[in-house]
């Protein structure tokens, strides 16, 4: 029995696998609120009491931020998770901590076909690096360098790395973050909180009216999710151009990532806002930006994108990670 995690800002996600074969079967899986826990060995141990103490073989964790050691400051949550405590409180000789984007990228082989969804048409398909980027509560990037046989999966925190802008109108939102929080990162604008800075600066500078019911839903839920949701829905104009904007630049940064890695091998957009945004990631904005690198565009424009729409990707990619440790091990 293998325990899998994925620890986000928002939700963190448990569950359960079951090797047979060398395939992983679902066992059970709960989502608990990530902020309503003073952390996740409190989660695991509830999660463990709730499954009639199921003793796990192996656990493996993804979570957002850097793991140095065996332990992590997460980006976005107020903890620090140390794999000695997940260890001790599982009974087990190691829990393994890895990166929340690492997990995605460990999930990758374990997608069926109709897991993903492709952003572009490329011929054939083309072997080489490899590049996950996810916006969600925050903006998670990592790589997999291809050997000539197989894929070995690195982390990065790409995601604060400094915003490029690329007009007069990114220069204007690069002036505003900076004005609010100093260093501006693509983090800043590309994740959940990232698109209500995008849609403030919008409202903010004069290019469009604020809706008392979108100003309502805002205070009341999710705010990055109501403009997405309006924008989406053809509800509210400011809101649209916000989400294009935000589109056009996560385009963009996917495409310093897939230079950075040179990643032929395709790039793959996890997180929760992509499959959410799926119908304007189809259009033209993201795909545009993505390209849009000059005498370079002739190379991006044979890398094949994919969002990934299952949203067990990270889990999975936990569970092989822990289930790949296990049998090296034995």
């Amino acid at each position: 029995m293998i325990l899998a995690g994925d620890i986000g800002g928002t939700n963190t996600r448990l569950a359960f696998f079951d090797v047979s074969g060398g395939r992983l079967q679902l066992v059970t899986i709960n989502v608990f609120p990530s902020r309503q826990h003073a952390g996740l060995a409190e989660i695991v141990a509830k999660f463990v009491a709730a499954n009639n103490n199921l003793q796990p073989e192996a656990a493996c964790f993804g979570i957002a931020g850097p793991v140095r050691n065996g332990r992590v400051t997460a980006s976005n949550l107020p903890w620090i998770v140390e794999s000695k405590r997940l260890a001790d409180e599982l009974k087990l000789k190691e829990a393994v901590l890895i990166n929340d984007l690492e997990a995605n990228a460990w999930g990758i082989p374990a997608l069926a076909p109709g897991d993903v969804v492709a952003l572009n048409k490329v011929e054939g398909n083309p072997a080489g690096n490899q590049a996950v980027i996810a916006a969600g509560t925050g903006l998670g990037e990592a790589g997999m360098y291809w050997d000539g046989r197989q894929h070995h999966i690195f982390a990065s925190e790409g995601g604060h790395g400094d915003f490029a802008p690329r007009n007069d109108l990114e220069m204007e939102l690069f002036r505003y973050l900076e004005s609010r929080f100093g260093h501006v990162s693509y983090e800043r604008i590309v994740s959940g909180p990232g698109l209500v800075n995008v849609y403030h600066f919008l409202r903010d500078t004069g290019r469009g009216q604020e809706p008392a019911w979108l100003a309502e839903e805002m205070a009341k839920s999710d705010p990055g999710a109501a403009i997405s949701k309006a924008a989406v829905g053809g509800k509210c104009p400011l809101c649209e151009q916000a989400v294009d904007l935000f589109v056009s630049i996560y385009g963009a940064e996917a495409g310093n990532l897939a230079l950075k890695l040179m990643s032929i091998g395709g790039v793959y957009l996890g997180g929760g806002i992509a499959p959410k945004m799926l119908a304007k990631l189809s259009g033209p904005l993201f795909m545009q930006a993505f390209v849009g690198k000059g005498r370079m565009q002739a190379l991006l424009e044979s890398i094949p994108v994919r969002v990934i729409t299952n949203d067990k990707a990270a889990l999975l990619g936990a569970a092989r990670c822990a289930a790949t440790k296990l049998a090296a091990a034995k």
